[in-house]
């Protein structure tokens, strides 16, 4: 049924963008909720136009959401910043809320912290993470920190390629009262593939492609994993680290599930209504083609 409301508008921002899925997600919950007139697209957007395009944002906006390089950019740019987001140091979701002014509140919120955890959950089951380990040191991995701890880890493994690019996440870490060990990312060390091996959660973080090293140090060793993998990147689909995870008889949760919880969260802050999972879910393998 139909329902009454003003149309709004929503965009995603990033640079770049034009690769991003969550217009396709948005839109089918917006069809689904019988949100007539509600719009959702994507705007590549750079850090520099970021306070130019949010100061011009109105009460016909419903919210944002952010994808890199912005997650950080936009912060000083809200009248308020939730909790969780605060703490981690990232938002990725704006919402704006009219006030019957000239102008509305835009508060920042985290969503990917939601959707990690409940991406997680579907190769976890009920089970406790008690050992993980995080690849990567950008504003994703601050937010896999938080979602580890409500998993039950609070001292995971962080790998990084450079130790000295690591402020902003030790920072974070500090912030939320979690302790992770920092270690330099190695694909050749033999202690790499049974450290990978041996936990209970491993989550990449690491642009497209960049763990692929990883992969292949996997793969010639003929590595078991015993854990669950959840690789945020989902273009290339599958990844070469999810390929290799799999080949060994570990459990691989697809960054797009990441990506379908952490939308239907920023549907629900946006509109005030339940997000249709399942319709934003089909919609999602549509746009995807097969399952891999």
């Amino acid at each position: 049924m139909s329902t009454t409301r003003p149309p709004r508008r929503a965009a995603v921002l990033g640079h770049p963008v034009a690769h991003s899925l969550s217009p396709v997600l948005h839109r089918a919950a917006y069809d689904a909720l019988g949100l007539d007139g509600w719009s959702y697209e994507a705007i590549d957007t750079t850090e520099e136009q970021l306070p130019a395009f949010v100061n011009g944002l109105d009460a016909s906006w419903a919210g944002l959401s952010l994808t890199m390089p912005l997650k950080h950019a936009v912060i000083p740019l809200l009248d308020h910043v939730d909790p969780l987001a605060n703490v981690v140091g990232a938002v990725n979701t704006l919402v704006v809320q009219p006030t019957g002014g000239t102008r509305p509140t835009f508060v920042g919120t985290n969503t990917d912290v939601h959707g990690l955890v409940a991406a997680l959950r579907e190769g976890l089951g009920e089970r406790e993470v008690r050992s993980a380990v995080v690849l990567g040191a950008g504003a994703t991995a601050a937010s896999t920190l938080a979602a580890l701890a409500q998993l039950g880890c609070a001292a995971p493994t962080v790998l990084v390629r450079s130790l000295g690019r690591t402020g902003s996440l030790q920072r974070a870490a500090h912030r939320m009262g979690v302790e992770p060990r920092f270690e330099v990312l190695d694909p050749a060390s033999p202690a790499l593939v049974d450290r990978l091996a041996r936990s209970d959660a491993v989550v990449a973080t690491l642009p497209s492609r960049a763990a692929d090293p990883v992969a292949d140090a996997l793969s010639r060793a003929g590595a078991t994993p015993g854990g669950v993998l959840l690789d945020v990147v989902y273009d290339p689909r599958p990844t070469a680290l999810s390929v290799a995870w799999t080949a060994g008889g570990g459990t691989v949760v697809g960054g797009e599930r990441m990506l379908l919880h952490q939308a239907a969260e920023q549907v629900r802050l946006m509109t005030g209504r339940a997000a249709p999972l399942a319709t934003m879910d089909r919609a999602l393998g549509s746009a995807l083609g097969a399952p891999v």
